[in-house]
């Protein structure tokens, strides 16, 4: 019992130190493996993020990537003089970024080198834009490129063009002009098979006769190996045959050797290597001044600066002057400012090749424009106070002096004040949806004393004008409150469906706004951020 006591004791205690450190091990390596985990987490967390805006895309009818920008010019559509293009808005998975900071990686996503931009006006294709480069202007980014024509569609020939053609001539019984002779077609009469020999001997050459009709036309004969190897129709001595013969058709088709030919005619002849040393030739004069071409090579017109005498050092740099392998950046006409003539346009760049869609609307009665045109430019009037007030009653006139069947003469209406820049478009944004109008103005004063008005309405149901957006700005406060110049509807949403594209310029400062009018509301759907772009020029 003693001696079996402690053995056991001893087992016991060895086996539960066994079992303990298993048991710290196990704990150990799930420790290990946790915090493994948590360090593989933490490392996949930047992968995992996705940069701002960027939205996970679960439907195959998602929009892809779409650019909504402005292209600028000065000059001739097509060939302008200056250019740059301005990024509005990047469409990504159906949200709307500012084009003009989306992705900066220096310049944005937008401007990268190679994009291309479809130019639209009322929605219709008018050319191509390539981004070659972009730089930042009084602190925005603009890019500049290239204006392109449009590429032309390519016709595809048909492919039984020649077979079409071909059975309609056979059917035909007018006479066909055949370029070469069928192998199940008779000759014609008093055209040759091409059996006939050419020459007395018999040979493969042939002879084309000449025609019947005319039995002086000279005839050319091909040139025959027999012709050389002492035929009596050829002249051997000479070392020439004869190429013409006058003689009629029997004759020029026989194999008789023809007329003898003139030995007074004279003969070319190829000059053979015998010729030249030819001893009637006079010697070479040696004394003779020869012309020789230099063999030594010119200098290299390169500068450069040797090493100082006293200098030893091998890796000291040397100033040597020669041609720059490296590739600059294209420089293109930049436009600077705001200026007076600058024409816009609409610039849009898509992976997808949609359809054409114009904005202009068709009237059921061409009246009703100017009908509409009036009743705007009444209510444009009267939002910048160029209406003058009603006068007042005229006094009653006098019983003593008037008389019985005098009427009094209607009041002369002066001419309603003009509006200055008058922009006036008529918009069909949806297929099948009504008229939407858009009339912009200013009044005529220098700039500090304008003010401008943006009219957007649609007709009613009994034909009156729906003011839906009446914006009016003071010119002496356009930095808290910006003038809004329609530039033209585009598809931002790739819906298929238009919004209208406003600049709000200020006086030194200016974004772009784009409205959707929709149920009878124009609402503000997305607006740029400002960026300066100098004070507009009024000439």
């Amino acid at each position: 019992m003693l001696i079996g006591g402690p053995q056991v004791a001893i087992r016991f205690d060895s086996f539960r130190g066994r079992r303990q450190t298993a048991w710290h091990g196990k704990v150990f390596l799930s420790m290990r493996r946790t915090a493994l985990a948590a360090v593989s987490l933490l490392i996949a967390l930047p992968l995992w993020a996705q940069y701002p805006g960027q939205v996970t895309r679960t439907s195959k009818d998602a929009p892809e990537l779409r650019s909504i920008a402005v292209l600028e010019w000065t000059g001739e559509a097509g060939n302008p003089k200056a250019s740059r293009l301005v990024p509005v808005a990047v469409l990504d998975g159906g949200q709307l970024q500012d084009g003009g900071i989306y992705l900066a990686r220096p310049e944005p996503l937008a401007l990268a080198g190679e994009v291309e931009y479809e130019l639209e006006q009322n929605g219709k294709p008018v050319g191509l834009f390539e981004i070659k480069n972009a730089g930042q202007e009084q602190g925005s980014w603009v890019g500049y490129g290239a204006w392109k024509p449009l590429a032309r569609p390519k016709t595809k020939p048909s492919t039984d063009e020649g077979s079409r053609n071909r059975i309609e001539d056979e059917e035909s019984d007018q006479p066909i002009l055949h370029r070469k002779h069928h192998a199940d077609e008779s000759p014609a009469p008093g055209k040759d098979d091409g059996s006939t020999s050419g020459n007395s001997s018999g040979g493969s050459g042939t002879s084309a006769p000449a025609p019947a009709g005319d039995p002086d036309r000279p005839t050319l004969h091909r040139k025959t190996p027999s012709d050389s190897t002492g035929d009596s129709g050829t002249n051997a001595g000479s070392g020439s045959t004869s190429t013409t013969s006058n003689s009629s058709p029997e004759t020029a088709s026989s194999t008789a050797s023809g007329p003898a030919p003139d030995p007074d005619r004279p003969t070319l002849h190829k000059k053979e290597p015998a010729d030249a040393t030819d001893s009637s030739a006079p010697p070479d004069d040696p004394d003779r001044p020869v012309l020789k071409k230099s063999k030594k090579k010119p200098a290299e017109d390169v500068g450069h600066v040797d090493s100082l005498p006293d200098v030893t050092d091998p890796d000291r740099p040397r100033l040597k002057r020669g041609k720059s392998i490296g590739k600059g950046l294209d420089v293109f006409p930049t436009l600077m400012g705001l200026p007076a003539n600058m024409q816009q346009a609409v610039a849009v760049s898509d992976v997808k090749n949609r359809p054409e869609h114009t904005w202009s609307y068709s009237w059921a009665n061409a009246d009703d424009e100017a009908r509409m045109k009036s009743a705007l430019e009444g209510i444009a009037r009267d939002a910048l106070g160029l209406n003058p007030p009603p006068p007042p009653p005229a006094p009653a006139p006098k019983k003593a002096v008037s008389r019985k069947n005098a009427k009094p003469a209607p009041p002369v209406e002066p001419p309603p004040p003009p509006l200055i820049d008058e922009q006036f478009r008529v918009f069909e944004l949806a297929y099948g949806s009504g008229a939407t109008l858009v009339l912009t103005a200013h009044t005529d004063a220098p700039l500090a004393q304008q003010k401008f008005v943006t009219l957007i309405a649609q007709p009613d149901l009994y034909g009156n004008v729906l003011v839906l957006l009446k914006y009016v700005a003071d010119g002496s406060r356009l930095d808290e409150t910006s003038r809004m110049r329609l530039v033209d509807a585009v598809d931002a949403l790739a819906d298929n469906r238009g919004e209208l594209l406003f600049e709000l310029r200020g006086a030194t400062q200016r974004q772009f706004a784009l409205y959707r009018v929709l149920r009878g509301q124009a609402e503000k759907l997305f607006t740029t951020g400002g960026g300066e772009f100098g004070i507009e020029s009024r000439e």
